[in-house]
């Protein structure tokens, strides 16, 4: 497994490009171990990078995140526990550390060598990390979806729906303490490729109050006037420059901006 890795991101011109293909196949290949253990039974796949894979958003991200669904069946530490045995047998050198005494039970899995091996840095135990979280106190009123996809492998996922999963990055944009440009630029994104789509009022409210939201709440009918003041308000430079490293084709740049931003949201 660790040589083919290594035969993708060799395949690639750039050091960005062979970055993202370790990363993204990692992040694959730790999906593949956790389907085969029988995760996604009870948790469903969010986040960026369940937008990528699912959705070819064309910008990499980061992180694994998800939310605990159903009852869960194993526990959190017994499936890190397996991932770091099965990435060990397929030949990687792996440090795991992790956290199950809060409601999201967070994991930080890190290769060494690969780095190295693949050209990238000049030092052996340069690391590529991996976070992988899972919110075990999720809001309530999601609704749920399976997909079938094949990212290097054939995976079938655990989700939420668009509406649910454009709740998530509207809760994160209204609640988020700091400028995250990557979240503006998912918005985009969303709304530029899906001119209709509307956030899952239900499970927005419920994740503001959870989280100690005390104004008003957005509704069916005015839910955007809420983006447009964040986005009116925005630092635009600090979005940029968290956003640009990660997309597929920098010159999106262009098109991104605040103006092309609220244009499509109203």
């Amino acid at each position: 497994m660790k040589d083919y890795v290594l035969e993708l991101a060799a395949s690639k011109k750039t050091s960005d490009d062979k970055f993202n293909t370790i990363r993204e196949y990692l992040q694959s290949y730790i999906l593949r171990i956790m389907q085969d253990f029988g995760a996604f039974h009870y948790c469903a796949f969010l986040g960026g990078t369940a937008l990528r894979f699912l959705y070819d958003l064309p910008r990499f991200s980061e992180d694994l995140d998800f939310s605990l669904a159903n009852k869960q069946e194993k526990t959190f530490v017994e499936m890190i526990k397996h991932i770091k045995k099965e990435l060990e047998l397929s030949g990687y050198n792996v440090e795991v550390s992790y956290k199950d005494n809060r409601a999201v039970h967070s994991a930080m899995i890190k290769f060494s060598n690969l780095m190295y091996e693949a050209g990238l840095s000049g030092l052996k135990d340069q690391k590529i990390s991996i976070k992988l979280d899972i919110d075990t106190n999720p809001p309530d009123g999601a609704k749920l979806d399976t997909k079938i996809i094949n990212k290097f492998f054939p995976l079938s996922f655990l989700t939420y729906d668009l509406s649910s999963l454009f709740a998530g990055k509207m809760h994160a944009i209204l609640n988020r303490k700091y400028t995250k440009g990557r979240d503006f630029y998912d918005v985009f994104w969303y709304l530029s490729r899906m001119k209709d789509l509307k956030p899952n009022i239900v499970l927005l409210q419920n994740a503001l109050k959870q989280s100690g939201w005390d104004k008003p709440m957005p509704q069916e009918s005015d839910w955007k006037d809420f983006l447009i003041k964040v986005v009116e308000g925005v630092n635009w430079d600090s979005v940029d420059k968290d956003v640009r490293s990660f997309l597929e084709q920098p010159l999106d740049m262009k098109v991104f901006n605040k103006e092309n931003l609220l244009r499509i949201i109203k």
